[in-house]
C-alpha cells in the first residue's frame, strides 16, 4: 500500500494533473452525449423496424443476463480499479474511452432500428437499474460491449495476462449480447475494427499520454 501511494505521488507533477483533469473532463461530456444520444436513438427505435439477422435468425435467444448486465458492471470495477493502481496508464486510458464514447455516441444518433424480435428482457434488480441509466434500446451499432473491452486489450496489448483477459472479455461479450438477442451481429462484428481506428485516433491526438505506457513497459524490463 505503501508503495502504491508512493507511485501515486512522484507521477503527479503539474501537467500530468492538466492531462487527468482534461481526460476527466472528456469523460463527463462523453457521458452526457452517450446519454442524449441514447434517448433520441431509443425514441427514433420505437417507431421503426426490425430486420433480418443471419446469425439471430438462426440462434434461439438464451436469458444470460447475469452476462449482459452483472458481468458489464464487474467489469468496469475491474478496469477502473487496474487504471487507478497503474497511473501510466490512465491518463490514455479514459481519453481512449472518452473518444469511444464519444465515437459512438455519434454512430447510434445516425442508425434507427427496431429492436430484434425474442430479445432476452433484462433483469429488473438494482444491478439492472444502474445499468439502464446509460444504456438504451435502440443503441445498436457499434456494440459497446464488444468494442470497449477490445480497447482495453489494445491499451494493455503489453501487459500479456491483462491482455488475454480483454480478448476473451471482447469473445464473452460479444457472444452474450447476439445469444440474449440484444444486438445485431453487424454491431458485433464491426465492433473491433471501428474500435481500432478509435485507438489510432487516440495515440494520434494525445501522444504524450501513450507514451507514458511505453515507457512502463520499457521500465518492466
Amino acid at each position: 500500500m505503501k508503495q502504491f501511494f508512493l507511485r501515486h505521488r512522484s507521477f503527479w507533477h503539474q501537467d500530468r494533473r492538466r492531462s487527468l483533469y482534461l481526460g476527466l473532463f472528456l469523460l463527463a461530456v462523453s457521458l452526457m452525449l452517450h446519454v442524449q444520444s441514447g434517448h433520441y436513438s431509443a425514441r427514433s427505435a420505437a417507431l421503426s423496424n426490425s430486420v433480418g439477422d443471419i446469425f439471430l435468425d438462426n440462434i434461439p435467444p438464451l436469458d444470460i443476463d447475469f452476462l449482459v448486465v452483472q458481468g458489464a458492471l464487474l467489469f468496469w470495477v475491474i478496469v477502473f480499479s487496474l487504471l487507478f493502481t497503474r497511473p501510466q496508464y490512465l491518463l490514455f486510458g479514459i481519453k481512449a474511452i472518452a473518444l469511444f464514447i464519444i465515437f459512438r455516441s455519434f454512430f447510434v444518433s445516425l442508425t434507427h432500428i427496431g429492436v430484434y424480435p425474442g430479445q432476452i428482457p433484462l433483469d429488473t434488480g438494482i444491478g439492472s437499474r444502474f445499468y439502464n441509466l446509460l444504456t438504451f434500446q435502440g443503441n445498436f451499432f457499434f456494440s459497446g460491449h464488444t468494442g470497449l473491452p477490445f480497447l482495453l486489450a489494445l491499451v494493455f496489448w503489453n501487459e500479456r495476462p491483462w491482455k488475454i483477459f480483454f480478448l476473451i472479455a471482447t469473445v464473452v461479450f460479444g457472444a452474450s449480447v447476439l445469444i440474449a438477442h440484444v444486438h445485431y451481429s453487424i454491431d458485433v462484428f464491426s465492433a473491433p475494427l471501428i474500435t481500432y481506428a478509435i485507438f489510432i485516433i487516440g495515440k494520434s491526438f494525445f501522444p504524450r499520454d501513450y507514451a507514458l505506457i511505453d515507457s512502463a513497459t520499457f521500465m518492466r524490463r
